[in-house]
């Protein structure tokens, strides 16, 4: 799985907040498709309208931090971010994005050589991130073979639609 697009350089302690402002969490409580519109919107005003699918935020440290609501890795993935890179995520934020099917990066240079309009490659399951624009190559560790069938699937929720169980259900006993 290769995720290819343009980079969203985002700074450090992004907050689930910043992604989509808790005023706007019971706004749309039956339909998140009318929460895509408010997507960073204190952050990049109109990404929405800016953003296309396949791109990629890449961030700084504590991507994620805040509540725990899944609508913000959800939504971001809803306008079309391909994966989030960053130094490091907020736990839960990580683990949501992982259960709805986008690719939640730990990297340490691309981050730091990034901006915003470079054309960023990922391979999912090799582990190599790559910064096309300048030449930077990183290489990180691959997700274990169970979360990258869940991620490829589009989900937990997806792989077990398709599979009828989790992946690490099927290696057990």
């Amino acid at each position: 799985m290769i995720i290819r697009g343009k980079c969203w350089k985002l700074g450090d302690n992004i907050s689930t907040d910043h992604i989509i402002s808790g005023k706007y969490k019971f706004e749309a409580i039956n339909d998140i498709n009318k929460m895509a519109v408010h997507v960073l919107e204190e952050v990049i005003p109109d990404f929405y309208k800016l953003v296309s699918r396949g791109d990629v935020i890449v961030g700084g440290r504590n991507f994620g931090k805040g509540s725990s609501r899944e609508q913000a890795p959800r939504l971001l993935k809803l306008v079309g971010i391909g994966a989030v890179v960053a130094k490091s995520f907020a736990h839960i934020f990580y683990r949501n994005a992982v259960n709805i099917g986008l690719p939640v990066v730990v990297a340490k240079t691309i981050p730091d050589i990034s901006e915003t309009g470079d054309v960023i490659e990922i391979n999912i399951a090799s582990g190599v991130i790559r910064n096309v624009s300048r030449g930077v190559e990183e290489r990180v560790s691959p997700y274990p073979r169970e979360i990258l069938e869940v991620l490829v699937n589009g989900g937990i929720t997806e792989y077990i639609k398709r599979y009828g169980g989790l992946p690490w259900s099927r290696s057990i006993g």
